[in-house]
């Protein structure tokens, strides 16, 4: 079933089930169904058809959720957005995808506001929060208000269309948009029927819901019935909360999480003992920290390989290690250089086709570039087999800073870098070359400091 399929059946075989938890309030599948529903009715009085870009630009909230299912309904495609994007970066990403709306939240409009008409029209954002601070943009219940006299709603849209662009930066510097299609949806939330996703579980969800972790992690969860705990924005602490008090089993983060759960439970433990199956992806998760989550939470934390081009191929390992699976029925090979395929224990570049690769990289409306080579996706990544299925990770074969999950190119990065590498020679205690780990900025007016603003905090 495509995902907005899935969600019709939840919402008509139990109408009542969870379908999320944000902030301890209850949302049922009838809830989510209503929500988007009404939304896209609201889409269409605003002229948005198939086809269309809906940017959203907000943390995990119901509204994002909602929309993210209300373009689904109609065809539109949803364009969630890199939350860490500053103004320069997300002009270059409006001037491409040409919004035909923007759905953000009132705490980042800051670096939208100042966007030129022309690229995002003013009647054409709307934000939502509790503070009310709209400076001039209009909130969501005005676009609600058009949500009565839409007409009638589209068919069921086609499966093979663009339904989602995520941005990815990958090596070539400008973002790329990712494109998936609600067939290749489907099959990525079919995958992970291999991850011990199912009914009784209970999953927690703190990866931003802009990227493919959070996203996909909200589409499976619909797809599998399974109820979601929604965390706006990480925090270990409230994660912890939330898995004390849900009963959380199952969850999908990026190593830099589990290393700040497993230093808040060492310094203030829950009661986390329901938690049964965690899965690391965006990087290699060290074994350290692999060893040292499952002797504190009791359960296991396996390392689980995933692109924003595809997800399902491979599922999590069964041991410590940068380690996977290869998934029942999945298309791999390892090859060389020349293309050749290596023997079990050689390393190669993962390959991998199959129904949950993405359509290719969206140009234009009518251009979409094709993303594999002879019909393999090049991954990039370097790996060897060992024993029975599993895939060991052994590095990177293109040149990519990870940093928090987040791929960032060397080449988007070598310009603003120059700065601050200039700046070895501090005029001040103050001026000093920041460290991007912890997070603080140079203070004075070297050429650090002015790349700074120009820079997303990855």
């Amino acid at each position: 079933m495509t995902p907005m399929n899935s969600l019709f059946h939840q919402a008509t075989t139990q109408s009542d089930g969870i379908a999320f938890i944000y902030n301890d309030v209850v949302w049922t599948y009838h809830d989510l169904l209503t929500g988007a529903e009404r939304l896209s009715r609201a889409f269409l009085a605003y002229g948005v058809r198939a086809g269309d870009r809906v940017v959203l630009h907000m943390p995990n909230r119901p509204e994002m959720a909602i929309a993210v299912f209300a373009c689904f309904r109609i065809g539109a495609i949803a364009c969630p957005t890199n939350l860490r994007f500053k103004t320069a970066e997300l002009r270059e990403v409006f001037q491409r995808l040409q919004p035909a709306l923007y759905l953000g939240e009132e705490q980042l409009y800051s670096y939208v506001e100042t966007i030129e008409p022309e690229i995002l029209a003013k009647e054409r954002r709307f934000v939502t929060g509790p503070g009310g601070a709209y400076r001039g943009v209009m909130p969501w219940s005005t676009l609600l208000i058009n949500s009565v006299g839409a007409g009638h709603m589209p068919l069921e849209p086609d499966k093979n269309a663009p339904a989602v662009l995520l941005t990815t930066s990958g090596t070539t510097g400008a973002p790329k948009f990712v494109t998936h299609t609600p067939a290749t949806l489907s099959a990525i939330a079919n995958a992970f029927a291999d991850t011990c996703l199912e009914a009784a579980q209970t999953v927690l969800n703190a990866c931003p819901m802009v990227h493919g972790t959070g996203l996909f992690t909200l589409l499976r969860s619909v797809n599998c019935g399974v109820p979601m705990v929604m965390v706006e924005r990480f925090d270990p602490d409230a994660v912890l909360d939330r898995i004390e008090l849900h009963g959380c089993t199952w969850m999908l983060g990026l190593p830099f999480m589990y290393d700040a759960l497993l230093e808040r439970q060492r310094k203030q433990p829950r009661k986390v003992g329901s938690l049964r199956h965690c899965l690391c992806g965006g990087d290699v998760c060290p074994i350290q920290l692999q060893v040292g989550f499952e002797a504190t939470f009791g359960a296991p934390l396996r390392n689980m390989w995933g692109a924003t081009e595809v997800v399902g191929a491979l599922r999590e390992g069964s041991q410590p290690g940068p380690v996977t699976r290869i998934a029942p029925g999945a298309q791999i090979r390892l090859v060389d250089d020349q293309g050749r395929d290596v023997r079990r224990g050689e390393v190669g570049e993962f390959l991998v086709r199959g129904p949950y690769v993405t359509r290719g990289y969206w140009v234009a409306p009518d251009r979409i570039d094709d993303a594999t080579r002879d019909c393999w996706y090049h991954s990039g990544d370097l790996m060897r087999q060992g024993e029975g299925d599993e895939l060991w990770f052994i590095g990177r074969k293109k040149d990519i800073i990870i940093r928090g999950g987040s791929n960032i190119s060397r080449s988007r990065s070598s310009g603003s870098c120059s700065a601050i590498l200039w700046c070895a020679t501090p005029r001040s205690s103050a001026c000093r070359i920041p460290c991007w780990a912890s997070g603080w900025r140079p203070s004075c007016n070297c050429r650090a400091a002015r790349a700074t603003p120009r820079l997303a905090p990855f």
